[in-house]
């Protein structure tokens, strides 16, 4: 639900919960997309064209339309309900940029881990971190166009997900199927303690 102040540039006066999430995955996952859609004021965005030095870095096989990359975060925001805006931090997906990823992680309550299906394995990192600094989180599935499909069991195997880890599927292009691993995840964080205030 949109609130009053997706027009503007500030929280509505119910707003009484924040919550920092970080969006992580690979590289050309669609971090960048899927924070542009969700966020209700123009998103900041550090996204670059990439360069012959970079190809040489990051590996664009199987991603021939990728012209862009982050180089250091995407930020957003989002009032999901009445008392709930959520500020969402996209990182890095390349390895040269984990001590970014790890910067951002921090006062994080929770993360989204984008996955292509295609890519499966080069998720593990990103849900490792979010292990590692005991974040809750859950795992979207971008749905790419041509890349396989499979039934979520499968899928969790694949990702050795925890059975209590949220697993949504999203088009991250589209707003409203952006919004679902959110919704996922705010769910999974208020089954858990009290969230902070907005301070």
């Amino acid at each position: 639900m949109r609130s009053t102040s997706s027009e503007g540039h500030y929280l509505a006066p119910g707003v009484n919960q924040s919550v920092k999430i970080v969006v992580l995955g690979p590289f050309a996952v669609g971090k960048t997309t899927l924070v542009g859609a969700v966020s209700e004021i123009r998103p900041a965005s550090t996204e670059e064209r990439m360069t012959q030095a970079g190809e040489a870095i990051d590996t664009l096989q199987g991603l021939s339309d990728k012209t862009t990359t982050t180089v250091a975060l995407d930020f957003g925001r989002l009032t999901l309900t009445d008392d709930i805006v959520l500020y969402l931090f996209g990182g890095p997906g390349q390895p040269r940029f984990s001590y970014m990823v790890e910067e951002l992680m921090k006062g994080a309550l929770g993360g989204v881990v984008l996955v292509d299906t295609s890519r499966v394995v080069e998720s593990w990192d990103a849900m490792g971190r979010m292990e590692e600094a005991g974040l809750p989180f859950v795992v979207a599935v971008n749905t790419f166009a041509g890349s396989p499909r499979y039934g979520e069991s499968e899928l969790r195997q694949a990702l050795d997900l925890h059975p209590s880890t949220p697993l949504v599927e999203c088009d991250v292009r589209e707003r409203e199927s952006a919004k679902k691993p959110l919704i996922a995840l705010v769910s999974h964080l208020l089954s858990r303690p009290r969230l902070e205030p907005v301070t």
